[in-house]
């Protein structure tokens, strides 16, 4: 298997303020883990190209895309909502993160790699048509799928969601496309506060009450979210792959190990290669207790590879 490791140097420069928990040094551990484990010379590395214009107008309006390039500060920080800020450099690192799904959308598509993994922020899931929210500007899974629904000519293609909150961003932009599916977890009642009341034949949302782990997470893959790509026969699946369901995570009350994300990364490598031929891209998501995050997220993409 070829693996493709795509991320871009300005993912280090998006600073919302010192002490949040969205912070550069969630890159820099994932990396750190890789290359520890020796993991990281046996992947294909690439930097992340800045997104274009037409691929993100594909998920949001041009005035949403043409807000926040003005909204861009030269200096300091600029707040869009109550938990998501720009500074200097995030509007750079939000478009390359968007970028480094459309590349690794390509690079799949092209049968230069089998999957890709790619290490990027600001996060993307709750970002919709029009807004910014819980700490994402772009959505960047979703400007991947628009671009191999248009670019690649793909019929269907399932988004697999495991973070801890629901992809509310992600389900709005999808809601109304027959061609997506969307299979998300997330702990519920927590925020968005959004995903419980809206399961449809291709929203396939299930909500898990707090302090629910591998028991839970795998009879929900297995029993729910398996008929259901079956079912559909996704030509390609995405994953928003979300580290902050683990039980160390400070943010969150559901309790995932690390051998979860094994299986769950291994169920989604086996869905793919019965309908998808293999194609997998997966874009981070949360997780913000940096140890659990490194090894969560240095197992997933092992297992990718």
């Amino acid at each position: 298997m070829a693996t493709a490791f795509i991320s871009h140097p300005d993912t280090l420069l998006h600073v919302m303020d010192g002490s949040h928990p969205e912070s550069p040094a969630r890159i820099t551990a994932i990396k750190q883990a890789l290359i520890a484990k020796n993991i990281y010379p046996k992947l294909t590395v690439y930097e992340a190209p800045i997104v274009t214009l037409a691929q993100l107008q594909r998920v949001h309006t041009p005035d949403y895309v043409k807000m926040i390039h003005k909204l861009s500060p030269k200096a300091g920080l600029v707040r869009l909502d109550g938990d998501t800020a720009m500074g200097p450099m995030s509007l750079s690192a939000a478009l390359h993160a968007s970028g480094a799904v459309v590349m690794a959308t390509d690079l799949v598509m092209n049968e230069k790699v089998d999957n890709a993994f790619c290490c990027i922020r600001p996060p993307g899931h709750h970002a919709g048509p029009t807004n910014s929210a819980g700490f994402c500007i772009f959505n960047h899974v979703a400007v991947g799928v628009a671009h191999a629904l248009e670019h690649h000519h793909l019929k269907r293609i399932a988004i697999i969601d495991f973070d801890v909150h629901h992809g509310d961003g992600t389900e709005a932009i999808f809601k109304d496309d027959s061609r997506v599916m969307l299979c998300s977890t997330f702990q519920h009642p927590f925020y968005p506060h959004r995903g419980a009341d809206s399961r449809s034949s291709t929203m396939i949302n299930v909500p898990l009450s707090a302090k629910s782990g591998s028991q839970e997470i795998r009879q929900v893959f297995t029993q729910t979210f398996l008929p259901a790509l079956d079912q559909f026969k996704p030509e390609m699946i995405y994953v928003s792959a979300g580290f902050d369901a683990h039980k160390d995570d400070p943010l969150a009350d559901l309790q995932l190990l690390n051998e979860d994300y094994v299986w769950m990364t291994e169920f989604i490598k086996k869905v793919a290669e019965q309908h998808a031929n293999g194609r997998i891209v997966s874009s981070l998501e949360g997780g913000y207790h940096l140890q659990a995050l490194a090894e969560a997220a240095s197992l997933h993409v092992e297992t990718l590879l």
